[in-house]
Parts: C-alpha cells; sequence; structure tokens
C-alpha cells in the first residue's frame, strides 16, 4: 500500500462571490501520475494551485504529507512541490537568469553539470543562456521554465498545459521526460485538454466538472 502524499477533504475556492471549485475529496499517492482533465472553467487550474500553496482555499483541508498545509513556510514548501504554468514566467533580462535563480535561493553554487545534463535532455543549445528572454519563442520559454523546476528534483509536480506552445516533436520530448522523472519517484498533477495524452501516461484519470470532481477513473 503506498502512502497519501496530499490529501484534500472537501476543499471549495470561491472568488467575487463565484464558486470555482466545490466540496473537492481525494488522496494523491506517492508515485502517482494523475491527469486531470475538463472543460475551459472548470477549476482545473485553481485545483493545482490550491495544491501548490499559491492561494488559499476557503473552505475545507489540504493535507502534505499528513500535515496541514498551513504548517508549511510556503516557500520551503515550492521547492519541493513545483507548479509549472501554462504560460510561463521568466524573468531578469537573459535565459541564464532562470536557471542560476534555483541555487541563488538555496545559497549554492551553480551546478553546470546538471544543466547541462537537463538542456541535453531537452535537446535545447545551450547558447539561449545568453539569449535575451523577449528574444525566444513561447516553446523555449516553456522549456526553459520547466528547465528551472526540474535543476533540484521536486518531490511533486504540477504541470498545467505544458505543451500547448509545443510542436509534436517537442511535445514528445517533454512526455518522455515527465514520465522518466514519474518512474524515478516523482509524482506527477498534468492539467491537460489532450485526451490521448491523458491517458498515455497516467495512472488516474481526474475529471473535474462546473468546479466538482465527476471522476476518477483508475488506468492501470
Amino acid at each position: 500500500m503506498r502512502l497519501s502524499i496530499i490529501e484534500l477533504e472537501d476543499v471549495s475556492f470561491h472568488s467575487d462571490e463565484k464558486s470555482i471549485l466545490e466540496n473537492i475529496s481525494f488522496n494523491v499517492e506517492k508515485g502517482d501520475f494523475i491527469s486531470i482533465i475538463g472543460s475551459s472553467g472548470s477549476g482545473k487550474s485553481t485545483l493545482l494551485k490550491l495544491i501548490g500553496h499559491l492561494i488559499s482555499p476557503t473552505d475545507g483541508h489540504i493535507r502534505i504529507n499528513e500535515k496541514d498545509i498551513y504548517e508549511y513556510d510556503p516557500v520551503e514548501l515550492r521547492k519541493d512541490i513545483s507548479y509549472c504554468f501554462q504560460i510561463p514566467s521568466l524573468f531578469g533580462d537573459k535565459v541564464r537568469e532562470n536557471i542560476e535563480f534555483p541555487y541563488y535561493i538555496r545559497n549554492l553554487k551553480l551546478d553546470n553539470k546538471r544543466v547541462d545534463e537537463l538542456f541535453s535532455m531537452f535537446q535545447m543549445d545551450m547558447d539561449i543562456l545568453n539569449q535575451d528572454i523577449k528574444s525566444i519563442s513561447g516553446g523555449e520559454r516553456q522549456r526553459i521554465a520547466l528547465i528551472r523546476s526540474l535543476l533540484f528534483k521536486p518531490e511533486v509536480l504540477l504541470l498545467d498545459e505544458i505543451t500547448s506552445a509545443l510542436d509534436e516533436k517537442n511535445t514528445r520530448i517533454v512526455e518522455d521526460i515527465i514520465a522518466t522523472l514519474n518512474g524515478e519517484g516523482i509524482t506527477i498533477l498534468w492539467v491537460t485538454h489532450n485526451l490521448e495524452q491523458s491517458r498515455k501516461y497516467a495512472n488516474k484519470l481526474l475529471t473535474v466538472e462546473k468546479g466538482k470532481i465527476k471522476s476518477m477513473e483508475v488506468l492501470r
């Protein structure tokens, strides 16, 4: 029996008197690969933001490793639960600053071997490190944001439509990398509109409809 790493109990989220999520309850076991599907506006991204401690629930409880999420320092928690947005946010002027940042906040020296390893996995040229972030494509921005999240392997990886800006080749590369990380023990929650993608590697399929859980299907 696997341990529950994330537990949501009767979680609701309201914004401007509008109900976004209502009475959400489910467990995420260590090593799960859960695809999350549903129509636009159903609350999928909000669900990931709640788990990533980027927003707080209006009602209900979220526990991480059997401890209430409010007991964690949000900055420290986000080192273990990494959120990758559909529209990636890069900062500074150069791509390099985004790669150096995870080491800076940990007071560590840049691990060039790890950086080279990830750029090789994503089949990206290291020369992009010296480029201005305004000059790179949406697909490149997405992959840089992913690399930034993976320089230190998180316990949980939250992915929000991360291949929407990628071509078919780079989508396959990213899918294979995420599947490999899951095989290494990283827990994955992946929001996607691609039904084929949602069943490709996941062991569970969570369907959200109008802010509520419609179903949790065990795939394998």
